[in-house]
């Protein structure tokens, strides 16, 4: 029988919680610093709903590892990883909140901070619903796609955003940065751990805040005056359905559908990831499980879904059972209902544990060819390629906005911009493209790399034929430019919406006429190719 709480479940708790702070520190800068809410909204109202998300979250897939343990009789069980969807929650904030809170603005509405942040909890409704939809979906969708595409764009994804995005910080501040990696090397990869029993992850932890007081980077911001404090949750469903009734979700659906269908695979894959590692979960209990928690969240005030999250084989690694997830539940809900995070950022530097974010990014990396056979491993590289250029893509434009590209004093986002980049070389549109739907295009691609690999042709049509849809129908490819930035064209959901302009009604289409052309390719490859003798 597998106890409540293992050794490793203190390792399990400390890089998971690192995890979850580094987003809960970034929902004040985006909700006050991006969108213009006042703290104490976001701290009294945002905060408290995402409690309640957390707390159902954990807990449940605690119970539900124990729950697996005991049907397999095992006591080595590892529960799934779980928190807030960040790409979701920028997405929300920039696309959802901070629109609704300038047309609040615009028409003199009394309280913008409480516009936008309705809206995002329409959104963020909207986006459990699809999920919930999508629980029912699930199984089939892993049935038929092969492992190897399953895990390239989570491998993809574990390298780009969080090794290499986080080694920018190990090499910036080499005094913290490259001692707390050699210590997570030491002790995840050595095959030893810290004398005493005291977890590996409370030592790299330690040693980083204590290097990061020595050198100068901590302390961190201060703590916002009146957020410190109990600030329980309000039920706020009911007022929330009657906007949905009254149709204000519709002009935020171009948002919320490719979001809501994006977290849907995202969440199949780290199964998948889950089950390569020993542990399979059932996909329908675990994504319902899921878009309740998103539900919950909002209808208590929280603006950005829940998710389940990548690197469950890194966890497992560490020891972690089911005992880091309630411990995690039970301290997220803590910080987030006393305010205490903005003190715990203030006290506790990012730098200080992002060696072990690393590691969890190189493990997820390592499973997706681990847990394939070597014949399919060019699939795993194809897949993991639209998610590392959808990585440069966004550091590009981050760092085009820093220079001064989209703002009144500095060049557009247009296609003048374009051509600046074609003069060099670099066709920067294709990265555009490739950066809506990134993950979408590596589960296409890499799951017919694997059919074609095992002369499956008319299995890899459809895969083909499938992308081809999804562009022209907006899910991928699909791409335009919006002040500083390049966000998702949906044209056609867009109008019957009436939200509708100008414009091509196919922004994709050559993308999906290229993807057609390649299914028509292999359903005729029978008659113009043959084998070559090579082993299969």
């Amino acid at each position: 029988m597998m106890k409540l709480f293992s050794r490793g479940d203190a390792d399990g708790f400390f890089a998971i919680a690192l995890d979850n702070l580094v987003q809960l520190i970034l929902i004040p800068a985006l909700c006050v610093g991006a969108v213009g809410m006042a703290p104490s909204f976001v701290f009294g109202r945002v905060l408290p709903g995402i409690a309640v998300s957390y707390l159902g979250g954990n807990l449940f897939f605690a119970w539900q590892a124990h729950r697996l343990a005991r049907r397999e009789n095992r006591a080595d069980v590892c529960a799934m990883p779980f928190g807030l969807n960040t790409p979701t929650m920028i997405a929300y904030v920039f696309l959802v909140m901070l629109p609704a809170r300038q047309i609040a603005l615009a028409r003199g509405e009394p309280d913008p901070d409480a516009a936008a942040w309705a809206a995002g909890v329409i959104a963020c409704l909207g986006s459990g619903a699809i999920e919930l939809a999508g629980a029912f979906v699930a199984s089939g969708l892993r049935r038929f796609t092969p492992r190897a595409a399953m895990l390239a764009s989570l491998s993809g994804a574990g390298f780009a955003f969080l090794a290499l995005n986080f080694l920018f910080n190990t090499f910036a501040h080499p005094v913290v940065g490259i001692v707390t990696l050699g210590l997570v090397i030491l002790f995840y990869l050595g095959g030893v751990r810290p004398k005493g029993g005291v977890p590996a992850a409370l030592v790299v932890m330690a040693v980083g805040t204590g290097l990061a007081w020595a050198t100068g980077l901590a302390p961190g911001a201060p703590v916002p005056p009146g957020v410190l404090g109990w600030h329980l949750p309000g039920f706020v469903g009911a007022a929330m359905a009657r906007r949905l009734g009254a149709g204000e979700f519709l002009p935020y659906l171009p948002v919320i559908l490719p979001m809501g269908l994006l977290n849907v695979l995202f969440s199949v894959q780290c199964l998948e990831s889950a089950a390569a590692a020993g542990d399979a979960y059932a996909p329908r209990s675990s994504l319902a499980a899921n878009a309740v928690c998103t539900l919950a969240g909002a209808c208590f005030g929280s603006p950005f879904p829940t998710s389940l999250y990548i690197g469950h084989p890194a966890w497992k690694r560490m020891g972690a059972r089911a005992g880091y997830s309630t411990l995690n539940g039970i301290f997220v809900t803590a910080v987030c209902l006393t305010g205490s995070v903005a003190a715990i950022g203030w006290a506790v530097p990012a730098d200080a544990g992002l060696a072990i974010i690393i590691w969890v990014g190189l493990i997820i990396t390592t499973q997706a060819f681990e847990a394939t056979p070597p014949r399919h491993w060019p699939a795993v590289l194809i897949g993991m390629v639209p998610i590392l250029l959808a990585w440069v893509t966004f550091s590009i434009k981050n760092a085009l906005r820093i220079s001064g590209a989209g703002t009144p004093s500095g060049p557009g986002f247009s296609p003048a911009l374009l051509e600046r980049f074609h003069a060099s070389g670099i066709h920067l549109e294709g990265g555009f493209a490739l950066e809506q739907g990134a993950f979408f295009a590596a589960l296409v691609l890499s799951a017919a790399t694997v059919l074609i690999i095992e002369r499956r042709f008319a299995s890899a049509a459809a895969w083909m034929l499938a992308a081809a849809a999804m562009s022209l129908m907006g899910l991928m490819h699909s791409w335009r430019f919006a002040g500083a930035d390049t966000v998702a064209s949906l044209p056609i959901l867009d109008r019957l919406t009436g939200g509708g302009g100008g414009g091509a009604l196919f922004p994709a289409a050559a993308f999906a006429t290229a993807y057609a052309t390649v299914a028509v390719l292999l359903l005729l490859a029978r008659w113009f190719t043959e084998p070559d003798g090579s082993a299969r």
